[in-house]
């Protein structure tokens, strides 16, 4: 939880009856010493009957059923690849199947990338889904561009002396306390149609294009094209908003103490605030208009309008219509074996998909099947458009 929201949440506190922020914190103030609590402070109550309060549990014991085999060491640290807050377990070497890569004089290979070999992976792999530069794409997150200042801004009641008009801009840059988290996540989850494939090297590149973008400095100094990062500058890495969360549940030396630090805090309403419960004539005086900004027109810097790139000769006679959107919605999937959705291009994949006719296999891109979500995700598209694109995956199939 952000440390601003503090304020906002003591004004929903007060809008509640007495009753209700009893519920909300699960559990009176009196008892807050004495209930058991679950990690996000609420209450945690016993087992009775087979019932933990109006719901059936499974009772049965399942601490002798074991599966599969016990993996072996190489198997564990082949997918052991977290990295603490602190930096700590950040790799210093390029690693394949749990073992150290060798370069060609049988050197261990150190583990770094540039932020301009970065921009090169990231248009490769990531901006068909996060945008140019990171700054979003549709049903993806937004990955620069974020305001810290902005954090502060909460969506507040409309009568208030100064409504906000627009949330908060939360971004790596903005909102993220610890790098650990950018390179953890990406080297673990991304791409989205190959995860876990990208190396050591290669995610150092992408962590470090993206901690430039949004504007991140190394040692008090902007980050350019040339910057290599690895290990080292990694552990020197700090994020401009580290300090904006609480409660602090970073504890080394055991970490159940944090687990136990948080659900005392959250159990603890005091925590929140209590302010002057309000049940009618809350809002005071003529309650203004909202004012909605166009998002497109408020940038800054402005956005540029220059059209002054040089004109690229295009055979319209060569470029099938549906590839561009193809390209931006559906090659995710449809490029890569691993996803399990048919790749186009493999014919004998689209020949079976065929066999249930073109009406059938246009109602599935329209209405989604199975795994993947109608039109691709992208629902600006219309039917006309989506009919263009299966098109093009079928005639490219042939």
């Amino acid at each position: 939880m952000y440390t601003l929201e503090n304020t906002m949440l003591r004004k929903v506190v007060a809008g509640l009856s007495l009753s209700a922020a009893v519920l909300l914190f699960s559990g009176c103030i009196a008892d807050k010493e004495t209930t058991k609590r679950a990690v996000d402070g609420g209450v945690k109550y016993e087992v009775k009957d087979g019932k933990y309060t109006a719901y059936h549990v499974n009772t049965q014991q399942v601490k002798d059923y074991k599966y599969g085999r016990t993996p072996t060491p190489r198997e564990i640290k082949a997918w052991d690849v977290d990295i603490h807050p602190d930096g700590t377990d950040a790799p210093m070497y390029d690693m394949k199947h749990g073992e150290i890569v060798l370069d060609e004089d049988g050197n261990k290979k150190i583990a770094e990338g540039s932020v301009e070999w970065g921009n090169e992976l990231y248009d490769e792999k990531c901006s068909m889904c996060h945008g140019d530069f990171g700054t979003g794409g549709k049903g993806y997150p937004t990955l620069s561009g974020g305001d810290i200042k902005s954090l502060t801004n909460q969506l507040q009641n409309p009568a208030d002396a100064e409504p906000t008009e627009e949330p908060p801009r939360k971004a790596i840059g903005s909102y993220w306390p610890y790098a650990s988290t950018l390179f953890w996540y990406i080297q673990d989850a991304m791409p989205f149609p190959n995860p876990k494939s990208l190396s050591n090297s290669e995610t150092y590149a992408i962590t470090a294009y993206l901690l430039m973008e949004n504007g991140v400095e190394i040692n008090g100094e902007e980050m350019d094209e040339e910057f290599v990062m690895n290990r080292e500058k990694f552990l020197t890495v700090t994020m401009p908003n580290e300090n904006g969360f609480y409660p602090n549940v970073d504890t080394p030396e055991d970490p159940k103490k944090g687990v136990e630090n948080i659900t005392k805090f959250l159990g603890n309403p005091e925590n929140y605030g209590t302010g002057t419960r309000c049940m009618t004539d809350c809002i005071k005086g003529e309650v203004p208009v909202l004012r909605i900004k166009n998002e497109l027109n408020n940038f800054t810097p402005k956005a540029s309008v220059a059209r002054d790139l040089p004109e690229v000769e295009v055979k319209e006679e060569s470029v099938h219509p549906g590839m561009a959107q193809y390209e931006a919605t559906c090659s995710a999937c449809h490029a890569n074996a691993a996803i399990g959705a048919p790749v186009v291009g493999d014919k004998e994949a689209w020949s079976e998909v065929m066999t249930k006719g073109l009406d059938t296999v246009t109602h599935n891109a329209l209405n989604g099947i199975n795994a993947m979500p109608p039109r691709g995700g992208n629902m600006d598209l219309s039917d006309d458009e989506m009919k263009i694109i299966i098109d093009y995956m079928i005639q490219s199939s042939k």
